[in-house]
């Protein structure tokens, strides 16, 4: 998947004259930079997407067309196998991070669709990921699926009133977990 755009690009991208997109650029409405010593601009994924939204230009010319996962567990096994699964299913592009930390730092990059967050995390728990990314307005789209295995009614409750979209007890079927997927996404 391509990060960085030319002008040329983002304008074929948008709909747009190549003049309209550096006329955003050079205003600052659009985000990038000039390679050094010339004049060429250079447009990240993130700044198109950013711009794309705020715009009302639809993303479909932009998008491979797959769902973007993000699977936040400390638990290697569980990822390989969730990650083995949704490359399988072929719908699904999947990145994973280790750690809270990590998950802010791939949000922001990936713009994940959907997140696969492990409520336990070592640096973090589940609850405060999800409000913070719930609390950014760039993520209003971005569903979250907690998983755990130590959580008690009233826990599971919190993380709903977080923003999380669903909950699902460890252990549970791939199936399962590619179904709730496909269902949070709202996926035909």
């Amino acid at each position: 998947m391509k990060n960085l755009f030319t002008t040329g690009e983002a304008a074929e991208i948008c709909s747009l004259s190549q003049q309209t997109i550096i006329r955003c650029f050079d205003s600052g409405r659009l985000g990038g930079f000039r390679i050094p010593g010339s004049k060429f601009r250079r447009i990240p994924r993130e700044s198109l997407v950013k711009f794309m939204k705020e715009n009302d230009i639809p993303l479909d010319s932009i998008d491979t067309g797959k769902k973007k996962v993000l699977i936040v567990d400390d638990d290697t096994e569980i990822v390989e196998l969730m990650v083995d699964v949704l490359t399988r299913d072929g719908r699904f592009d999947i990145k994973t991070a280790s750690s809270g930390y990590d998950a802010g730092l791939l949000t922001q990059q990936f713009q994940p669709d959907v997140i696969i967050l492990d409520y336990m995390l070592p640096d973090v728990n589940g609850n405060i990921v999800c409000q913070t990314i719930k609390r950014n307005p760039d993520f209003d789209d971005t569903r979250i699926i907690i998983v755990s295995g130590v959580v008690d009614e009233d826990e599971i409750q919190d993380l709903l009133d977080a923003g999380a979209e669903s909950f699902m007890k460890k252990p549970f079927s791939i199936g399962e977990l590619v179904e709730r997927i496909s269902s949070v996404l709202e996926m035909v």
